[in-house]
């Protein structure tokens, strides 16, 4: 039975506190972040307070899933670094305490914010969603004079498509308009050019006046007497300035909400699902529709009845009818139709075939579109539990409260996090991926790491220990560390020279016999590389004499001694033999031709390196034993002196 203890309302406090704070500075970061990307709808377009207002609580109520996995990573991480860093952690865990037990406050309110989220998203998002798409609808509409962008047309003005080229935002001059302008049919379009002009809203924001400077204005003139005629007359003016008041209602007043209705970001999940089927019950449709009529459409074929193109292209389907022979067969005129009539059909295929590609890939995408914004609901709500479980045992791994390491991780996860999601969603959206795969993605890859690290900080392994990764990149690339023996300041037992001597002689004589022996400068045997064990007894005995020499001088009080002991290279027993320590992995390294090629050269590397280590102990220890010969010349010589 689940008992309330008094460690879980501690732990529970301390994630409280860090999670109000954390999810309301994420939640300002992402509403300013958000906010950059509709900033140019707000300046300049004397909106009210109670607008406004409006416009940053709906962005708010939007964000409070996303602002969530990010509060709850970096809160987890605080806490369990906080307690840590404090040794608090450690005092739970000798009292016998897991680490999950100790998180099962925290567990247990992870699953309820997971919960808060997909309310949030299900309910009030699609809510928050349709009515921030139908404010900021009409936050456009209300001054298009600042909304006309530069090299596009812009139709938000009725009847009227207009062009500007470039635009002065300090004076409100527009340059290189240009204006279509349409009543009614095409028969009563205007064509404005000029070289500049500048659009104001009149004082009833009832109108747009717009002037402009140095430009010509084409209309066309049809009349209800020229209805029968081809020929549809036009009038040109050239204007220096030229006034126009364009039809445009100003004042702010909600869009219509019909067209952002139909956004899946506007729908809960139940109702997702019941238009998917819709959806789809029209797609299947129309693809049907597509599929009869390219089934049932035939070319024109050119001086012939229909009867008989049906029957020419039979017997030419059955091999009776040779239809390039036929073809050769008629007049030059009646060929030059021939093709002119077929590529004309193929001309209008294309085109058929083209807009009924663009239309069939506009309705899957509408399909995919709720797909994705279904199974967000669901990862975005589970990203709170997996974002938990990746900052609670970093915490106590890492040990480091405040807001300097943790910060720092939780960016580095978000980001990841964001990369994996927003490039899923891109390439299912695109139908590069399937829905599912694009949408799951991120959590298919933070899911592992959670577990991973979990595992870790329940058994109190070292998984940010820098000195074990530092070791095993000085393996990969083959580095040593160097000795670094200094004078101690309590000797305890002083050194037995002249043993170590003896030592050193013998350990010079090995040396000589393995070098002679082996012929470390040529390329190895690669049977014995690839195939053979790789313990090396000699160099290993080698390295045990020289290490005890080493140990025991290492007490001298002599400086030189002591220099000449930091000469001597540090040994590696085994990177001369073999590439790996598991036979099987050495067999399969040599099967792979490439990469057996580049550690067989590898070896061979070592073993230079080996050659020349040897080398150097001789030389090191030849100087050594001079020295120590000096040495115990000057102690007998005072041991005689002490006597006398």
């Amino acid at each position: 039975m689940f008992r309330i203890k008094k460690l879980d309302l501690f732990v529970a406090k301390q994630f409280l506190l860090l999670f109000f704070a954390t999810f309301f500075i994420c939640q300002f970061v992402l509403m300013m972040q958000f906010l950059w990307r509709y900033v140019d709808e707000l300046i300049g377009k004397g909106l009210s307070m109670d607008v406004l207002a409006q416009f940053f609580w709906y962005m708010g109520l939007m964000l409070v899933p996303q602002a969530f996995p990010l509060a709850i990573l970096l809160s987890s991480l605080i806490a369990f670094g906080n307690l840590g860093e404090s040794s608090e952690l450690t005092a739970i865990k000798s009292a016998g305490i897991s680490l999950m037990q100790a998180m099962r406050s925290l567990i247990v309110m992870t699953l309820a914010i997971a919960g808060i989220s997909f309310y949030f998203q299900d309910v009030i998002g699609p809510d928050a969603n349709r009515s921030f798409g139908q404010l900021l609808l009409s936050m456009k509409q209300k001054s298009p004079e600042l909304e006309i962008p530069e090299g596009i047309f812009y139709n938000g003005i009725p009847n009227s498509n207009i062009y500007v080229q470039k635009k002065d935002l300090q004076t409100g001059k527009l340059y290189g308009v240009m204006i279509y302008r349409q009543t009614g049919s095409y028969e009563d379009q205007a064509i404005i050019l000029a070289d500049s002009g500048m659009m104001q809203s009149t004082a009833e924001k009832k109108h747009l006046l717009l002037t402009l400077w140095s430009g010509e204005w084409f209309e066309n003139m049809r009349s209800q007497d020229m209805a029968g005629s081809a020929e549809v007359p036009y009038r040109r003016e050239t204007f220096g300035t030229k006034r126009l008041v364009l039809d445009f209602d100003g004042d702010f007043s909600l869009a219509d909400v019909r067209d952002i209705s139909s956004n899946a970001k506007t729908k809960s999940l139940k109702r997702i699902y019941h238009d998917l089927d819709s959806i789809r019950e029209f797609n299947d449709s129309v693809g049907r529709q597509f599929y009869h009529e390219a089934q049932y459409y035939t070319f024109r074929r050119p001086q012939l009845e229909k009867k008989d193109s049906l029957k020419v292209l039979e017997e030419a389907a059955a091999g009776k009818v040779d239809l390039d022979t036929l073809y050769v067969h008629l007049s030059t005129d009646v060929q030059r139709d021939v093709m002119k009539r077929a590529a004309q059909d193929a001309q209008q295929a294309y085109t058929d075939v083209t807009m009924k590609s663009d239309y069939s890939e506009y309705l899957n995408r509408e399909e995919r579109n709720h797909k994705i914004e279904a199974m967000g609901k669901i990862t975005l709500a589970l990203s709170c539990i997996i974002f938990f479980f990746i900052g609670a045992p970093l915490g106590a791994i890492i040990r480091k409260g405040g807001l300097g390491v943790p910060v720092i991780i939780s960016v580095i996860v978000f980001i990841v996090y964001y990369i994996f999601d927003n490039s899923g969603m891109r390439m299912a959206r695109a139908d590069v991926w399937t829905v599912w795969f694009g949408k799951w993605i991120p959590t298919m890859v933070l899911a592992p790491l959670a577990a991973f690290f979990t595992y870790k900080a329940n058994n109190d392994s070292t998984v940010f220990n820098i000195d074990l990764y530092k070791d095993v990149m000085r393996r990969m690339l083959g580095l040593r560390t160097k000795r670094n023996i200094t004078r101690k300041e309590v000797i305890i037992s002083t050194p037995l020279y002249a043993q170590d001597v003896a030592a050193l002689q013998a350990v010079n004589v090995e040396v000589a016999q393995y070098a002679e022996e082996h012929k470390l400068y040529l390329l190895p045997n690669p049977i014995k590389v690839f195939f053979t064990e790789g313990n090396d007894n000699a160099i290993e005995h080698i390295d045990e004499e020289l290490e005890a020499v080493i140990e025991d001088l290492g007490n001298t009080r002599d400086k030189i001694v002591l220099s000449e002991l930091n000469h001597y290279p540090v040994i590696a027993t085994r990177a001369h033999t073999n590439p790996f320590k598991r036979k099987w992995l050495n067999v399969l390294t040599a099967l792979v031709l490439p990469l057996g090629i580049f550690f067989y050269l590898r070896i061979w590397r070592y073993r230079l390196r080996l050659y020349k280590d040897l080398r150097d102990i001789r030389q090191t220890s030849d100087r050594l034993i001079a020295r120590i010969q000096t040495l115990i010349g000057e102690q007998n010589g005072a041991e005689t002196n002490d006597s006398l």
